[in-house]
């Protein structure tokens, strides 16, 4: 397939390193350094110009292309881009955007501004933050199947009683797989005799229960429940989805805006959330308003800066657990380096969704793990499949190393994969597979 990428920032750099060992790739962007670039390291075509020029498009020969991302870091780029796509061919366009409001006017009417695909950057940030509050002690969490299937990462603490288990030992949660161990940037496919050491980070596929039942573990049988106690440090548009999200469960979390008219805007668009005007690290306000007896503290200001200074005033004051929202992708490392529990990039997250969508359109959902050294993947199995009416243990043998089918679901209900279990048609498999083999695995299965 040929694909045309146009921004070659963050998003789309991800999306051209993901897909260009499977598909013919074309990068567009106005910094001629910047998408120069990218040829030392993938296989791509680099454009240098204005992708909404028709005369660029023609040089990068989009009429010809099946797919048009849009990812510059402009809205009305991107839908400019998407407008000008169509009127000179029938690829099915995707545009990045950033507001909410563009996304809900598409979600009216699929189509809009010539767009066949949108992703918003904030909602999808929202959603990611949503998904780790009601999992508080992961560092990553991810639904499968209708949320019948649950993908977590959790970090092993040096108290933790998990440590020096070995996988056997630990393999006491129903239906749960261990799909891999992260130690020291390195993704391990474990065996029964693998043990886990401080600070690794498991990757675990399963029924929510039994997902749940290992963070408790993790937490020397500390009770995880969602957090209920959320302080929201930042008025911006992602602070203000995640209050939407919040509110949608139940749950009157408090936000702090510094700025008096967004605070005042933020009260009128959020009935069920506490909204306070207030600079969030001045430390006689936290003490104040008890702020050290909150579950969770998601920071997310105008600034990586700022972001960093207010989640680190925060764990000294004493919050639970924080989630920082980073612009900068190559701050994410630093941050949980510092003292961040986990660190969110909106542009990273925007691109693991392209890739999804983009990959294989067989693939139900895609995650990405440790910035794509490996990928979770659902597929729905048909009579294609090499795994159809095989037991795991025959199929399996015919996929490459570096494959483990974590969870089945079979008409909505969880099937626990086990050697002899049957693969059936219209199964929903949930994969786990090392970067170099996820193509090999999206054609056989």
């Amino acid at each position: 397939m040929r694909l045309l990428v146009i921004g070659a920032g963050d998003v789309g750099s991800s999306i051209a390193a993901s897909l260009s060992d499977s598909h013919d790739v074309v990068v567009v962007d106005i910094d001629r350094e910047r998408v120069d670039s990218l040829t030392y390291e993938y296989d791509v075509l680099p454009i240098h110009g204005d992708g909404t020029s028709l005369e660029v498009l023609d040089e990068a020969e989009a009429r010809e292309a099946e797919v048009v991302i849009a990812s510059t870091d402009s809205d009305e780029t991107n839908l400019a881009i998407s407008g000008t796509i169509k009127t000179i061919s029938d690829a099915f366009t995707i545009a990045r955007v950033e507001k909410p409001t563009y996304y809900r006017t598409w979600q009216r009417s699929k189509g809009a501004f010539g767009t066949d695909f949108m992703v918003c950057s904030d909602l999808l940030t929202a959603q990611a933050i949503g998904r780790l509050i009601g999992l508080p002690t992961a560092r990553d969490v991810d639904l499968f199947a209708g949320g019948t299937v649950q993908m977590a990462e959790f970090e092993v603490p040096p108290t933790s009683a998990l440590t020096d288990w070995s996988i056997q030992e630990a393999d006491r949660f129903d239906g749960l797989t261990f799909a891999a161990i992260v130690r020291d940037g390195e993704v391990i496919l474990p065996s029964g005799e693998d043990v886990f050491e401080p600070a690794d980070r498991v990757v675990v596929i399963g029924p929510t229960d039994s997902v749940r039942k290992f963070g408790s573990a993790v937490t020397d049988g500390k009770t995880i429940e969602g957090s209920e106690n959320v302080v929201i440090v930042g008025g911006s548009s992602i602070g203000e989805q995640v209050a939407k999200l919040l509110e949608e469960r139940d749950i009157t979390p408090r936000l702090f805006e510094a700025d008096s008219d967004r605070a005042r805007s933020l009260a009128e668009e959020l009935p069920s959330t506490t909204v306070m005007e207030h600079d969030a690290t001045d430390l006689n306000f936290l003490e104040r308003e008890h702020v050290a007896e909150a579950d969770l503290l998601v920071a997310t200001l105008d600034s990586d800066e700022k972001t960093l200074l207010t989640a680190l005033v925060a764990r000294r004051v004493g919050v639970e657990r924080t989630v920082a929202v980073v612009e900068e992708s190559q701050y994410v490392e630093l941050f949980e380096a510092v003292g961040v529990d986990v660190a969110v990039n909106p542009r990273q997250v925007t691109g693991e969704e392209i890739i999804r969508f983009t990959r294989d359109r067989r693939a139900e959902n895609v995650a990405i793990i440790e910035s794509g050294a490996a990928e979770v993947i659902e597929l729905e199995i048909d009579t294609e499949s090499i795994l159809i009416d095989r037991p795991i243990k025959e199929g399996i043998s015919d996929l490459p190393d570096g494959v483990i089918i974590g969870a089945i679901t079979r008409g909505g209900e969880f099937v626990v994969p086990r050697g002899d279990t049957v693969i059936e048609e219209g199964d929903h498999v949930v994969v786990f597979a090392r970067e170099a083999v996820v193509d090999d695995v999206l054609h056989a299965m």
